[in-house]
């Protein structure tokens, strides 16, 4: 028998084995003051691309001014316990409420978190005879949901609807033999890619297969569809989707998150979803922030016109300039770039101390290994100033990437991190 934790000691998994040259600036990097499209690193200003705050709502003085008044009247405890139990209000109902009409549901329920949220969610849905359907692409959260399920669950590949068919057929046949259901799940868009779900094909399979349609929309709340409903509202099939699920995390520029459906759906899920059952409810100056929040997502337009005023202008820039941004539908601006990790760490150092560009580094596992992505997030804060400065930089980081100039760079890094195997 060996001891549990040699496995810790020998391998710290693809990512760990860079922490001594990527910790407090790769990863764990430290960004300081307000919340902003410019911000400081290291005492350094830099232009923030890697902070979901999609309508600018972070720092907004009416956001502030609420949060602050709210922090005041109910401090941070109230209410205390889980809403089951003692910690149920009038104002959860109503924000519950709102959310709900705001996504054309009939019900929603709030979640503390949206990690937990999804996780819960889906464990709640399913029982060992159901089978579970899923993008291979899928966050996380979704996919640890997933895991907790005890029946089948399959993969089909990224957006690929011969898979998706493929996949139900298999689903189907299981089902019909262990007496369940089929739980299909996607994302409304994909946080990485920027791609959209293909909701609107995925609704009409629903003709031919009998499956129930969960939408993970965190990245497109807020931001598409004529209201900002999202990827739904965008595609047109918003009443077909049968769990929808968002975040406070990204467009509200909060904590939480929520669920909306048919209210038997909801009821059932109120009584039945473990990580609130069993949890604190969420915190009453979060609960009268959402509220300030998604008024303004209401009644402000104009904050997710200027959203895409600077996603077009960014988007539409590296296009020109022969970046590879793939095929992203939605706000997220992913650049794809080939090199290794410690050409990337090269490179975006030099993004950062030379050009005043912080974005997010992707690299292997999450990616193919060979490959570099910068995952750029652009909100209603930026202005066409940072895009024209951004354009400019990536220009001559490019440059310097193919003439081979990190590769020399990262030599050192690289051969630091190999004693560390």
């Amino acid at each position: 028998m060996r001891d549990l934790f040699d496995k810790i000691y020998k391998d710290k998994g693809p990512l760990g084995k860079w922490a001594d040259q990527a910790e407090g600036y790769f990863v764990f990097p430290k960004l300081e003051g307000e919340i902003s499209n410019r911000m400081k690193f290291r005492g350094k200003d830099v232009i923030t691309w890697s902070i979901n705050d999609y309508l600018g709502l972070a720092n907004h003085p009416e956001v502030r001014k609420i949060d602050a008044e709210a922090a005041k009247q109910y401090g941070s405890a109230y209410p205390m316990g889980a809403r089951m139990m003692s910690g149920h209000t009038d104002l959860h109902e109503k924000l519950q409420d709102e959310l709900a009409s705001f996504v054309s549901k009939q019900s929603a329920y709030l979640l503390n978190f949206g990690y937990q949220g999804m996780v819960s969610t889906i464990d709640a849905l399913v029982s060992k005879s159901d089978v579970i359907v899923y993008d291979v692409d899928a966050h996380a959260c979704i996919i640890d949901g997933v895991r907790l399920h005890l029946g089948q669950r399959f993969t089909y590949k990224h957006n690929d609807m011969e898979s998706i068919e493929k996949n139900l057929q298999r689903a189907t046949k299981i089902a019909e033999q262990t007496g369940g259901g089929i739980l299909l799940i996607s994302e409304g868009v994909f946080g990485m890619r920027g791609e959209q779900g293909k909701l609107k094909e995925i609704v009409e399979l629903k003709k031919k297969y009998n499956f129930r349609l969960f939408v993970d929309d965190a990245h497109g709340f807020g931001t598409l569809g004529k209201t900002g409903a999202g990827a739904g509202e965008e595609q047109g099939v918003q009443d077909d989707i049968d769990v929808y699920f968002a975040t406070f995390a990204k467009s509200l520029a909060s904590t939480g998150a929520f669920i909306a459906g048919d209210k038997e759906i909801i009821d059932y899920l109120k009584y039945n979803l473990r990580s609130q059952m069993f949890a604190k409810s969420l915190q009453m100056q979060l609960v009268v922030g959402a509220l300030k929040r998604l008024e303004m997502l209401r009644t402000m337009p104009e904050l997710k016109e200027k959203l895409w005023e600077n996603v077009n202008a960014l988007q539409n820039g590296l296009r020109e300039r022969g970046f590879d941004i793939g095929t992203t539908q939605s706000c997220v601006t992913p650049v794809y770039l080939e090199g290794s990790i410690p050409e990337a760490m090269a490179l975006v150092k030099d993004l950062r101390e030379n050009y005043g560009i912080f974005c997010s580094i992707v690299v292997y596992p999450v990616i193919p290994k060979g490959m570099i992505l910068l995952r750029l997030i652009p909100t209603a804060s930026h202005n066409l100033t940072d895009v024209e400065e951004t354009l400019e930089a990536f220009s001559a980081i490019r440059e310097r990437l193919e003439n081979g100039t990190y590769k020399r760079l990262s030599a050192t890094v690289a051969a630091a991190a190999a004693e560390k195997e």
